[in-house]
Protein backbone atom coordinates (compact mmCIF):
# COMPACT_ATOMS: atom_id res chain seq x y z
CA UNK A 1 0.00 0.00 0.00
CA UNK A 2 2.63 2.50 0.94
CA UNK A 3 4.66 1.56 -2.12
CA UNK A 4 1.80 2.35 -4.32
CA UNK A 5 0.70 5.70 -2.88
CA UNK A 6 4.22 6.46 -3.02
CA UNK A 7 4.59 5.77 -6.81
CA UNK A 8 1.31 7.74 -7.29
CA UNK A 9 2.97 10.83 -5.44
CA UNK A 10 5.72 10.55 -8.18
CA UNK A 11 2.98 10.09 -10.80
CA UNK A 12 1.19 13.47 -9.41
CA UNK A 13 4.97 15.40 -8.90
CA UNK A 14 5.86 14.86 -12.23
CA UNK A 15 2.71 15.71 -13.82
CA UNK A 16 2.58 19.37 -12.12
CA UNK A 17 6.14 19.72 -12.93
CA UNK A 18 5.60 19.03 -16.94
CA UNK A 19 2.77 21.32 -16.47
CA UNK A 20 5.23 24.11 -14.96
CA UNK A 21 7.51 23.55 -17.46
CA UNK A 22 5.14 24.04 -20.10
CA UNK A 23 3.59 26.99 -18.21
CA UNK A 24 7.25 28.19 -17.98
CA UNK A 25 7.14 30.41 -21.56
CA UNK A 26 4.09 31.98 -20.71
CA UNK A 27 5.19 33.47 -17.68
CA UNK A 28 7.50 36.62 -16.73
CA UNK A 29 10.99 35.82 -16.89
CA UNK A 30 13.25 35.41 -14.19
CA UNK A 31 16.00 38.22 -13.38
CA UNK A 32 18.33 35.05 -13.94
CA UNK A 33 16.78 34.53 -17.14
CA UNK A 34 16.80 38.49 -18.26
CA UNK A 35 20.58 38.51 -17.23
CA UNK A 36 21.40 35.42 -19.40
CA UNK A 37 19.24 36.88 -22.75
CA UNK A 38 21.13 40.39 -22.05
CA UNK A 39 24.87 38.49 -21.80
CA UNK A 40 24.40 37.10 -25.00
CA UNK A 41 23.51 40.57 -26.52
CA UNK A 42 26.12 43.05 -28.22
CA UNK A 43 25.32 46.37 -26.54
CA UNK A 44 22.51 47.76 -28.25
CA UNK A 45 23.01 50.93 -29.95
CA UNK A 46 19.88 52.11 -31.95
CA UNK A 47 17.52 54.30 -32.99
CA UNK A 48 14.04 55.17 -33.51
CA UNK A 49 13.08 54.70 -36.95
CA UNK A 50 10.13 56.14 -39.77
CA UNK A 51 11.29 56.68 -43.48
CA UNK A 52 12.10 59.74 -44.24
CA UNK A 53 8.84 59.84 -46.71
CA UNK A 54 6.34 59.38 -43.76
CA UNK A 55 4.75 61.25 -41.84
CA UNK A 56 3.06 58.36 -39.50
CA UNK A 57 2.54 54.65 -38.98
CA UNK A 58 0.20 54.40 -41.50
CA UNK A 59 2.25 56.03 -43.86
CA UNK A 60 4.89 54.07 -43.21
CA UNK A 61 3.29 50.47 -43.24
CA UNK A 62 0.08 50.51 -45.95
CA UNK A 63 0.77 48.96 -49.59
CA UNK A 64 0.44 52.37 -51.15
CA UNK A 65 2.78 54.43 -49.51
CA UNK A 66 5.23 51.56 -48.28
CA UNK A 67 8.75 52.35 -49.51
CA UNK A 68 10.91 49.35 -49.33
CA UNK A 69 14.19 50.94 -51.98
CA UNK A 70 13.95 53.94 -49.18
CA UNK A 71 13.96 52.03 -46.17
CA UNK A 72 17.00 50.27 -47.64
CA UNK A 73 19.15 53.06 -48.16
CA UNK A 74 18.14 54.69 -45.17
CA UNK A 75 19.00 52.15 -43.08
CA UNK A 76 21.98 51.18 -45.18
CA UNK A 77 23.04 54.56 -43.69
CA UNK A 78 22.41 53.38 -40.37
CA UNK A 79 24.49 50.81 -41.03
CA UNK A 80 27.55 52.96 -41.59
CA UNK A 81 27.26 55.23 -38.75
CA UNK A 82 27.55 52.18 -36.17
CA UNK A 83 24.16 51.09 -35.25
CA UNK A 84 23.45 47.98 -34.89
CA UNK A 85 19.42 47.92 -33.96
CA UNK A 86 16.30 49.87 -34.37
CA UNK A 87 12.72 50.29 -32.86
CA UNK A 88 10.25 50.48 -35.67
CA UNK A 89 6.34 51.25 -34.82
CA UNK A 90 3.65 48.96 -36.10
CA UNK A 91 -0.22 50.48 -37.01
CA UNK A 92 -2.38 48.30 -35.73
CA UNK A 93 -5.55 49.93 -38.30
CA UNK A 94 -3.08 48.37 -41.59
CA UNK A 95 -2.95 44.90 -39.98
CA UNK A 96 -7.03 45.51 -39.63
CA UNK A 97 -7.45 46.38 -42.73
CA UNK A 98 -4.70 43.82 -44.36
CA UNK A 99 -3.43 41.55 -42.36
CA UNK A 100 -1.22 39.87 -44.86
CA UNK A 101 -0.07 42.26 -46.65
CA UNK A 102 1.09 44.20 -43.53
CA UNK A 103 3.10 40.99 -42.42
CA UNK A 104 4.55 40.67 -45.32
CA UNK A 105 5.97 44.03 -45.01
CA UNK A 106 7.21 43.60 -41.81
CA UNK A 107 8.85 40.62 -43.00
CA UNK A 108 10.51 42.30 -45.74
CA UNK A 109 11.54 45.44 -43.27
CA UNK A 110 13.00 42.97 -41.02
CA UNK A 111 15.01 40.99 -44.03
CA UNK A 112 15.98 44.60 -45.54
CA UNK A 113 17.16 45.54 -41.21
CA UNK A 114 19.37 42.20 -40.78
CA UNK A 115 21.02 42.77 -44.24
CA UNK A 116 22.26 46.34 -42.64
CA UNK A 117 23.21 44.12 -39.42
CA UNK A 118 20.28 45.96 -37.12
CA UNK A 119 18.09 43.72 -35.27
CA UNK A 120 14.24 44.80 -34.84
CA UNK A 121 12.29 46.13 -31.62
CA UNK A 122 8.94 45.99 -32.32
CA UNK A 123 6.18 48.53 -30.91
CA UNK A 124 2.79 47.34 -31.34
CA UNK A 125 0.51 49.58 -29.73
CA UNK A 126 1.08 53.35 -29.15
CA UNK A 127 -1.10 56.10 -27.29
CA UNK A 128 0.37 59.49 -29.07
CA UNK A 129 -1.59 61.48 -30.69
CA UNK A 130 -0.23 64.81 -31.70
CA UNK A 131 -2.32 65.06 -34.71
CA UNK A 132 -5.12 64.98 -32.52
CA UNK A 133 -6.93 61.99 -34.77
CA UNK A 134 -7.84 58.71 -34.95
CA UNK A 135 -5.48 56.49 -37.28
CA UNK A 136 -7.41 56.55 -40.72
CA UNK A 137 -6.67 54.34 -43.79
CA UNK A 138 -5.65 56.09 -47.05
CA UNK A 139 -3.59 59.29 -47.91
CA UNK A 140 -2.80 60.51 -44.96
CA UNK A 141 -2.37 64.95 -44.33
CA UNK A 142 0.67 66.48 -45.08
CA UNK A 143 2.80 67.38 -42.22
CA UNK A 144 1.93 71.69 -40.93
CA UNK A 145 5.17 73.62 -41.35
CA UNK A 146 6.89 73.98 -38.35
CA UNK A 147 5.17 71.22 -36.29
CA UNK A 148 7.12 68.03 -34.67
CA UNK A 149 5.26 65.07 -35.76
CA UNK A 150 1.63 67.21 -36.93
CA UNK A 151 0.48 63.98 -38.19
CA UNK A 152 1.44 61.29 -36.01
CA UNK A 153 -1.47 59.32 -34.84
CA UNK A 154 -2.19 56.48 -32.22
CA UNK A 155 -2.82 52.58 -32.66
CA UNK A 156 -4.72 51.15 -32.22
CA UNK A 157 -6.63 54.48 -31.75
CA UNK A 158 -7.87 55.74 -28.43
CA UNK A 159 -11.70 54.49 -28.90
CA UNK A 160 -10.05 51.38 -29.22
CA UNK A 161 -8.07 51.33 -25.88
CA UNK A 162 -11.82 51.61 -24.07
CA UNK A 163 -13.61 49.30 -26.12
CA UNK A 164 -13.38 45.79 -24.43
CA UNK A 165 -15.73 44.82 -27.59
CA UNK A 166 -12.55 45.60 -29.97
CA UNK A 167 -10.30 43.63 -27.64
CA UNK A 168 -10.69 39.87 -29.37
CA UNK A 169 -9.18 41.44 -32.56
CA UNK A 170 -6.66 43.62 -30.79
CA UNK A 171 -5.61 40.11 -29.17
CA UNK A 172 -5.47 38.79 -32.67
CA UNK A 173 -3.20 41.55 -33.68
CA UNK A 174 -0.59 40.88 -31.02
CA UNK A 175 -0.72 36.88 -31.60
CA UNK A 176 -0.20 37.47 -35.21
CA UNK A 177 2.70 39.59 -35.12
CA UNK A 178 4.53 38.29 -32.01
CA UNK A 179 3.93 34.73 -33.60
CA UNK A 180 5.57 35.46 -36.92
CA UNK A 181 8.58 36.11 -35.09
CA UNK A 182 8.33 34.38 -31.64
CA UNK A 183 11.96 32.71 -32.49
CA UNK A 184 13.28 34.94 -35.08
CA UNK A 185 16.79 35.93 -34.14
CA UNK A 186 16.42 39.15 -35.97
CA UNK A 187 13.98 40.55 -34.08
CA UNK A 188 15.80 41.41 -30.25
CA UNK A 189 13.04 42.15 -27.96
CA UNK A 190 9.38 43.26 -28.23
CA UNK A 191 8.03 46.31 -27.03
CA UNK A 192 4.18 46.09 -26.46
CA UNK A 193 2.93 49.39 -26.12
CA UNK A 194 4.57 53.33 -26.11
CA UNK A 195 3.71 55.76 -23.66
CA UNK A 196 0.54 54.47 -22.30
CA UNK A 197 -1.50 57.21 -20.56
CA UNK A 198 -0.07 59.76 -22.94
CA UNK A 199 -2.14 62.87 -25.63
CA UNK A 200 -4.89 62.62 -22.36
CA UNK A 201 -5.45 59.01 -22.21
CA UNK A 202 -5.41 59.05 -18.37
CA UNK A 203 -5.87 55.67 -17.25
CA UNK A 204 -7.88 54.17 -19.52
CA UNK A 205 -4.93 51.98 -21.16
CA UNK A 206 -3.49 50.29 -18.18
CA UNK A 207 -5.61 47.68 -18.60
CA UNK A 208 -4.97 46.92 -21.66
CA UNK A 209 -1.26 47.29 -20.74
CA UNK A 210 -2.18 44.17 -18.50
CA UNK A 211 -3.70 42.21 -21.32
CA UNK A 212 -1.22 42.77 -24.24
CA UNK A 213 1.56 41.06 -21.94
CA UNK A 214 -0.99 38.47 -21.60
CA UNK A 215 -1.27 38.21 -24.91
CA UNK A 216 2.02 38.10 -26.61
CA UNK A 217 3.24 35.77 -23.90
CA UNK A 218 0.69 33.02 -25.16
CA UNK A 219 2.90 33.16 -28.50
CA UNK A 220 5.47 32.20 -26.56
CA UNK A 221 8.02 34.62 -27.86
CA UNK A 222 11.85 33.56 -27.35
CA UNK A 223 12.72 37.23 -26.80
CA UNK A 224 11.92 39.24 -23.76
CA UNK A 225 9.14 41.65 -23.58
CA UNK A 226 9.08 45.08 -22.37
CA UNK A 227 7.12 48.65 -22.14
CA UNK A 228 9.38 51.27 -21.17
CA UNK A 229 8.14 54.19 -18.14
CA UNK A 230 8.33 57.77 -19.36
CA UNK A 231 6.42 59.45 -16.74
CA UNK A 232 7.35 59.65 -13.12
CA UNK A 233 3.81 60.78 -12.20
CA UNK A 234 1.96 58.01 -13.87
CA UNK A 235 3.06 55.79 -10.80
CA UNK A 236 0.38 52.97 -11.29
CA UNK A 237 1.24 52.78 -14.88
CA UNK A 238 4.78 52.44 -14.07
CA UNK A 239 4.69 49.73 -11.37
CA UNK A 240 2.64 47.48 -13.99
CA UNK A 241 4.93 48.14 -16.52
CA UNK A 242 8.00 47.32 -14.82
CA UNK A 243 6.34 44.78 -12.62
CA UNK A 244 5.44 42.62 -16.32
CA UNK A 245 8.42 44.03 -18.10
CA UNK A 246 11.39 41.23 -18.17
CA UNK A 247 13.42 43.61 -19.58
CA UNK A 248 12.96 47.18 -17.70
CA UNK A 249 13.22 49.89 -20.36
CA UNK A 250 12.50 53.65 -19.78
CA UNK A 251 12.52 56.59 -21.61
CA UNK A 252 14.22 59.78 -20.76
CA UNK A 253 15.26 63.43 -22.97
CA UNK A 254 17.10 64.73 -19.65
CA UNK A 255 20.71 65.74 -19.60
CA UNK A 256 23.20 63.24 -18.06
CA UNK A 257 22.70 63.67 -14.34
CA UNK A 258 18.85 62.97 -15.09
CA UNK A 259 19.78 59.81 -17.00
CA UNK A 260 22.53 58.93 -14.30
CA UNK A 261 20.16 58.98 -11.46
CA UNK A 262 17.10 57.16 -13.60
CA UNK A 263 19.34 54.06 -14.37
CA UNK A 264 20.40 53.79 -10.52
CA UNK A 265 17.14 53.74 -9.86
CA UNK A 266 16.23 51.14 -11.88
CA UNK A 267 19.24 49.12 -10.88
CA UNK A 268 16.54 47.91 -7.91
CA UNK A 269 14.66 45.79 -10.24
CA UNK A 270 18.25 43.56 -10.96
CA UNK A 271 17.30 43.56 -14.68
CA UNK A 272 18.95 44.53 -17.68
CA UNK A 273 18.20 48.07 -18.58
CA UNK A 274 17.27 49.62 -21.84
CA UNK A 275 16.31 53.54 -22.41
CA UNK A 276 14.21 53.06 -25.81
CA UNK A 277 13.74 56.70 -26.16
CA UNK A 278 16.72 59.77 -25.52
CA UNK A 279 18.48 62.48 -27.42
CA UNK A 280 17.14 65.97 -27.70
CA UNK A 281 20.32 68.56 -28.27
CA UNK A 282 18.37 71.66 -26.39
CA UNK A 283 18.04 69.85 -23.52
CA UNK A 284 21.42 68.73 -22.66
CA UNK A 285 20.46 64.93 -24.23
CA UNK A 286 23.52 64.79 -26.54
CA UNK A 287 25.64 61.62 -27.99
CA UNK A 288 28.78 63.22 -27.01
CA UNK A 289 27.62 62.99 -23.56
CA UNK A 290 25.46 60.46 -22.92
CA UNK A 291 26.51 57.44 -25.29
CA UNK A 292 29.77 57.04 -23.04
CA UNK A 293 27.63 56.75 -20.16
CA UNK A 294 25.06 53.78 -21.53
CA UNK A 295 28.37 51.69 -22.90
CA UNK A 296 30.21 51.70 -19.63
CA UNK A 297 26.62 50.98 -17.72
CA UNK A 298 25.53 48.33 -20.01
CA UNK A 299 22.23 50.13 -20.95
CA UNK A 300 20.71 49.74 -24.95
CA UNK A 301 19.80 52.82 -26.08
CA UNK A 302 17.64 53.80 -29.12
CA UNK A 303 17.86 57.50 -29.31
CA UNK A 304 15.10 59.36 -31.46
CA UNK A 305 15.55 59.66 -35.00
CA UNK A 306 17.52 59.13 -38.05
CA UNK A 307 16.96 61.00 -41.27
CA UNK A 308 15.08 64.15 -41.29
CA UNK A 309 12.31 63.93 -42.96
CA UNK A 310 8.02 63.99 -42.69
CA UNK A 311 7.70 63.79 -39.31
CA UNK A 312 9.71 67.25 -38.67
CA UNK A 313 11.80 66.12 -35.73
CA UNK A 314 14.11 68.82 -36.09
CA UNK A 315 11.40 70.85 -34.42
CA UNK A 316 11.12 71.15 -30.69
CA UNK A 317 7.71 69.18 -28.92
CA UNK A 318 4.99 71.76 -29.11
CA UNK A 319 5.71 74.45 -31.43
CA UNK A 320 3.04 76.32 -33.84
CA UNK A 321 2.06 76.13 -36.91
CA UNK A 322 4.84 78.50 -39.14
CA UNK A 323 7.64 78.19 -36.33
CA UNK A 324 11.02 78.90 -38.15
CA UNK A 325 13.37 75.83 -38.39
CA UNK A 326 15.33 75.42 -35.63
CA UNK A 327 19.40 76.62 -35.63
CA UNK A 328 20.01 73.53 -33.78
CA UNK A 329 17.81 70.66 -34.34
CA UNK A 330 15.63 68.84 -31.82
CA UNK A 331 16.15 65.29 -33.15
CA UNK A 332 17.62 63.39 -36.09
CA UNK A 333 20.86 62.54 -37.15
CA UNK A 334 21.23 62.56 -40.98
CA UNK A 335 19.40 64.92 -43.98
CA UNK A 336 17.62 63.36 -46.62
CA UNK A 337 20.60 62.70 -48.82
CA UNK A 338 22.53 60.98 -46.02
CA UNK A 339 24.78 64.28 -44.80
CA UNK A 340 25.13 64.41 -41.29
CA UNK A 341 23.60 67.53 -39.31
CA UNK A 342 26.52 67.25 -37.22
CA UNK A 343 29.55 65.49 -38.41
CA UNK A 344 31.01 65.53 -34.81
CA UNK A 345 28.06 63.28 -33.97
CA UNK A 346 28.80 60.56 -36.56
CA UNK A 347 32.20 60.39 -34.88
CA UNK A 348 30.93 60.09 -31.77
CA UNK A 349 28.64 57.08 -32.42
CA UNK A 350 31.46 55.37 -34.44
CA UNK A 351 33.93 55.61 -31.32
CA UNK A 352 31.15 54.08 -29.13
CA UNK A 353 30.37 51.39 -31.35
CA UNK A 354 33.39 49.91 -32.44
Amino acid sequence: MASHVTALSLVGLALAAAAMAADEPTRRWSPEQARAWSEKQPWLCGFNFVPSSAVNTTEMWQADTFDAALIERELGWAEKIGFNSCRVFVQYIVWKHDPDGLKKRLEQFVAIADRHGLSVMPVLFDDCAFAGKEPYLGRQDDPVPGVQNSGWTPSPGHKLVADRAAWPDLERYVAALVGQFARDRRVVLWDLYNEPGNSGTGGKSLALVRACFGWARQARPTQPLTIGVWNGGLREYNDAQIELSDIVSFHNYGNLDAVRGQTAALRAHERPIICTEWMARPLGSRFETHLPLFKNEKVGCYSWGLVNGRTQTQFPWGTKKGTPEPKLWFHDVLRRDGTPYLPAEIEAIGAATR
